[in-house]
């Protein structure tokens, strides 16, 4: 196997080269390292420092640690007690290699099943970062940690509704390819780790999830208890949209009724979930973050942390462009439609999710008046 040390924040990383023919490089690799998510580990590394701030002496899990470059970098960047998991001999091989080239004596390598290894034992904070579904792992994550969860889910197909039934058999609810498909990915995934919580007995409170490029982000707090289980269950409930105007309406609850009519056009209505209606991101842990972010100069994250504490707490954005084609009319900068909204009684920001993208709790017949009102 070919490889090269390459530097990614502080920490010193052995990674396999890819064949640069291959359609998707890092996938050809003996084992798996993808540059492209540099931004996700620098997003953990600010997260989990945050996190652990008042007890460095928590255990971190890096369930599926490939290269072993998230652990790595947690280890020796935050100065958590780290164990990296692989049950690849290759993978073993090189993340002792890595642990020996970083001279970190707070880090343990196992090869093990990363099932086993979070159903034979608990950690403070477990990280799940699988090359596809963290589905086969949810249910072990949930029982084995015991104050942190971190999940990133690279499915994106199944979980925003273009592969519909791999959806369904992965995370137990109906996804639907919607022009808000990256929140309805994010808001499917904390459903389900809201109900694999539930049946250890856990709830879960979000502190900042995302959907970024091809993959989506949760990090959670997570805490033992049947009422605080209970309560969190409140938070899940079903999405209700019209393909016909874009109109879109929630309930929360598992057993919920909700008209198959459109009550804007009348057209037949169409249900996702059940999904995760509560808060996406805790804006003060979101500010702890970014101050975390600009102390390791870490500049790309800055923005999008930021973008996600200022959103709105709304289930479901709107694609501007999308409303405007609708109406056969011309797209005005985003920031004058959110304004215009504003000044009409309406709460309204921009979103992460997209640069065209808003929430508001205008409905859709509002919003499409006011856009042409703005023309």
């Amino acid at each position: 196997m070919l490889t090269k040390i390459i530097a990614e924040g502080k920490t010193s990383v052995e990674v396999p080269v890819p064949d640069e023919t291959s359609s998707f490089p890092p996938s050809s690799a003996a084992v798996f390292y993808n540059p492209a998510m540099r931004m996700n580990r620098d997003i953990a590394v600010a997260a989990i420092a945050c996190f652990s701030k008042t007890s460095p002496e928590y255990t971190y899990l890096d369930a599926l640690s490939a290269s072993g470059i998230r652990g790595l970098r947690i280890a020796k960047e935050v100065g958590l007690n780290t164990t990296m998991s692989d049950w690849d001999e290759t993978s073993f091989e090189l993340i002792k290699k890595n642990i020996a080239l970083n001279n970190l004596s707070n880090c343990t390598a196992v090869k093990r099943n990363a099932n086993v290894v979070m159903l034979d034992g608990s950690f403070d904070i477990i990280d799940l970062d699988p090359f596809g579904s963290p589905a086969p792992f949810l249910d072990a994550a949930c029982r084995g940690t015991k104050r942190l969860l971190c999940i990133t889910a690279t499915d994106t197909a199944p979980l925003c509704g273009a592969h519909k039934k791999a959806g369904i058999r992965n995370y137990a609810a109906v996804p639907l390819k919607t022009e808000y498909y990256p929140e309805m990915g994010v808001r499917i995934l904390m459903g389900a780790v809201a109900r694999e919580l539930a049946k250890h007995d856990k709830a879960m409170t979000p502190l900042l999830s995302y959907a970024s490029a091809h993959y989506v982000r949760l990090f959670a707090s997570v805490k033992k208890g049947i009422n605080e289980a209970d309560k969190c269950l409140e938070n899940l409930g079903f999405i209700s949209h019209c393909f016909g105007c874009g109109a879109r309406e929630w309930k929360y609850g598992l057993a919920v009724h909700m008209k198959e009519e459109c009550p804007v056009c009348g057209h037949t209505t169409t249900l996702a979930g059940p999904l995760w209606l509560g808060r996406l991101h805790d804006s003060d842990f979101c500010s702890e973050v970014m101050r975390e972010a600009k102390k390791r100069d870490f500049k790309q994250v800055e923005k999008l942390i930021a973008a996600c504490r200022d959103e709105l707490e709304i289930p479901m954005h709107y694609d501007y462009h999308k409303i405007c084609k609708s109406l056969g009319i011309t797209a005005m900068p985003t920031d004058e439609l959110i304004s215009a909204l504003k000044e009409r009684g309406f709460k309204a920001s921009r979103t992460h999710f997209s640069g065209i993208s808003f929430k508001t709790d205008a409905g859709i017949e509002e919003i499409k008046k006011i856009v042409r009102e703005l023309m």
